[in-house]
C-alpha cells in the first residue's frame, strides 16, 4: 500500500500510540460504569478516543493526498532537547529531588527556569522577552493555582521559608 501523506501516516501512528497507552494506562484504575464513573472512567474514553481519531487520520493518509504532506523533515534535535529539558528541570525545582540532596525550590523559580531554558530552543532568542513571559506565567500562575484555585504548591524555595 502507498503513503499519499507521510505527515499524517505518522501522525496517525503517534495518536494512536499515545491513545492506546493512556487506554490501557486507565485500566490499572477502577473505571466504574456511566452512571458512577472512577478515576480510570475518562482516561480509559480518552485515550479510545484518540486511538479512533489516530486510526482516521492513518487511514485518510493512506486514501487521500494531501497538501503539504510530503516526506518528513529531519529531527529538530536542538528545540526538543531543551523542551524536555525543561520540562525536566520544572519537575526537579518545583517539588526538589531528596534522593539525590536538591531542595524544592517552589513555584516561582522553577517557573522561572522553564521559561527560560525552553525559550532557548527559539532561534532568536530574547533576553527581555522571555524574562516578561516568565514574570507574566509566575504571577498568572500563583493567582490562579496558589489564590484562586488554593492548591497546595511551593511557591518559594524550601530553604527560604522553612
Amino acid at each position: 500500500m502507498n503513503i499519499k501523506s507521510q505527515k499524517d501516516f505518522f501522525a496517525g501512528l503517534m495518536f494512536m500510540g499515545v491513545g492506546v497507552a493512556f487506554a490501557w494506562g486507565a485500566t490499572t484504575y477502577n473505571v466504574g460504569v456511566g452512571a458512577r464513573m472512577g478515576p480510570g472512567y475518562f482516561p480509559l474514553l480518552l485515550g479510545i478516543l484518540l486511538t479512533v481519531i489516530g486510526a482516521a487520520v492513518t487511514f485518510t493518509s493512506l486514501v487521500f493526498e494531501t497538501e503539504g504532506g510530503g516526506k518528513i523533515g529531519k529531527i529538530a534535535w536542538k528545540p526538543l532537547i531543551f523542551v524536555i529539558g525543561a520540562n525536566v528541570i520544572f519537575g526537579v525545582l518545583l517539588a526538589g529531588v531528596p534522593a539525590l540532596g536538591i531542595p524544592a525550590f517552589g513555584m516561582i523559580v522553577a517557573i522561572y527556569a522553564l521559561t527560560f531554558v525552553a525559550s532557548m530552543a527559539e532561534a532568536g532568542w530574547k533576553f527581555k522577552a522571555t524574562l516578561i513571559l516568565a514574570t507574566v506565567l509566575a504571577v498568572g500562575s500563583y493567582l490562579a493555582f496558589v489564590l484562586a484555585l488554593k492548591l497546595q504548591f511551593p511557591v518559594w524555595p524550601s530553604f527560604i521559608t522553612g
